[in-house]
């Protein structure tokens, strides 16, 4: 017995030696964190192999990054909201006002961030910020923007070698293309990411908007949007085919990578996937900044990477510090999406412009037409704050269809301009209630 008891006691030191040596990694935390599969496939081999491993590591955290493709995530946004329970950090492409409730507030994390580098965006702001109650239901590090990819030999063609610069030149110079070489201008009149933001640059850049400045008046069926429809609608009978009316969010990066497109309103995505797989085709491939309309040159960012922070996370301080110590890399951010992610924070790319101009790819200098995109990018929901009102304009597509419809020949553009007007106060008047 007392043989035993003496094996047994001896056998228990390493026991408890390996319990107090896991006990650092049994007060580990774990992070969770959905984002969409980025269009540049480096950036999530980076942010997944090293920047999570990295801090997670820094911070005693096991972080799990799930991906979903881009077209999900809206679906996927409104199931974890409704079932209240999912990631603890979700990352949305557009500004999720429609949430605001049932998000953590980040004032502090963007306190903490503008100490350290300052100011951020208006853009980010407006897109972040809910006007009537000040809280942050939403934090943006970047955002991305949504130039014109045109093809070089073709606009040259007809004395255009730097593109289209307005949406007159678009018109004129598409048609004089289609007619003699058959591509036609890619501008999608669907309901899809793409479409909603192309169209949207297109209603501004005529003076329209959903909303006055304030955000209070529901202002779609004006001249200046009657005037954007009767525009589209003979831009797409002159230089335009009916696939434009079915697109999906790649369809126009394919169209331009196949060749077959003269011009669409896309992110530089389009250009860095022709550079690894077709380097014939990215040659001759140039970027436009948006197009000037009759009132001004204007475009909608083409993605808002808006990160919340959900009221059922698990781990909310966790998720808070990722955010913060995120834009404290976000060199590397920039670097690694290769140029695709712009800084909400200027501060934290400061030779941005130089990178630009740098960039080994040709024809040279082709980037460097997005060192003023702050000059022309603006938000959903422009001229005011994105709200809970038009983050559902935008995610029931209300403009495409109203300029499909135009197009299409199925309403005139007063009778389109009018029924969407009655949507858009519909949709306001129910989240005025």
């Amino acid at each position: 017995m007392k043989w035993a008891g003496a094996t047994l006691a001896a056998a228990a030191l390493p026991a408890a030696a390996c319990a107090r040596k896991a006990s650092p990694r049994a007060a580990r935390k774990s992070l969770r964190i959905l984002q969409w599969s980025h269009f540049v496939p480096r950036y999530d081999r980076w942010f997944d192999s090293v920047y999570t491993k990295e801090w997670g590591e820094k911070n005693a955290t096991d972080v799990v990054v799930d991906h979903i493709t881009a077209t999900e995530v809206a679906a996927r946004g409104a199931s974890e909201a409704a079932a209240g329970k999912g990631h603890d950090l979700f990352l949305f492409q557009a500004p999720p006002a429609a949430y605001a409730e049932r998000c953590v507030d980040l004032r502090d994390v963007v306190e903490k961030v503008e100490h350290k580098h300052g100011r951020m965006i208006g853009l980010s702001e407006k897109s972040t910020r809910d006007p009537s109650t000040g809280k942050y239901f939403a934090f943006s590090e970047s955002y991305v923007p949504d130039p014109g990819n045109y093809r070089i030999d073709l606009w040259s063609e007809v004395g255009l070698p730097k593109g289209p610069d307005s949406w007159d030149d678009l018109r004129a110079g598409g048609r004089k293309i289609k007619e003699k070489f058959g591509n036609g201008v890619g501008l999608g009149l669907s309901q899809e990411t793409d479409s909603n933001m192309a169209l949207r640059a297109l209603l501004w850049s005529f003076g329209g908007a959903e909303q006055d400045a304030e955000g209070r008046t529901v202002t779609l069926n004006s001249r200046e949007t009657v005037a954007a429809l009767e525009f589209v609608r003979a831009l797409y009978r002159e230089t335009e085919t009916a696939e434009v009316f079915t697109w999906d969010p790649s369809s126009n990066n394919r169209a331009m990578l196949a060749g077959r497109a003269s011009f669409i309103q896309n992110a530089i995505s389009v250009t860095r996937t022709a550079e690894k797989e077709n380097p014939d085709i990215a040659r001759k491939i140039g970027l436009c900044p948006a197009l000037r309309g009759p009132v001004r040159r204007i475009a909608s960012e083409h993605l808002m990477n808006c990160y919340v922070v959900w009221k059922f996370a698990e781990n909310v301080d966790g998720a808070k510090q990722f955010l913060v110590d995120l834009v404290d890399r976000f060199g590397d951010v920039f670097r690694e999406s290769e140029f695709y992610n712009f800084p909400c924070y200027p501060s934290t790319v400061p030779d941005l412009p130089a990178l630009l101009a740098k960039d080994p790819h040709e024809p040279a200098g082709k980037y460097s037409v997005l060192a003023n995109v702050l000059d022309w990018t603006t938000n959903v929901g422009y001229p005011a704050y994105a709200t809970p009102a038009t983050d559902e304009v935008f995610n029931t597509y209300v403009i495409p269809t109203m300029f499909a419809r135009v197009a299409r020949g199925d309403a005139t553009a007063q009778d389109a301009a009018e029924a969407g007007q009655r949507e858009v106060e519909r949709i306001f008047k129910k989240w005025r209630r």
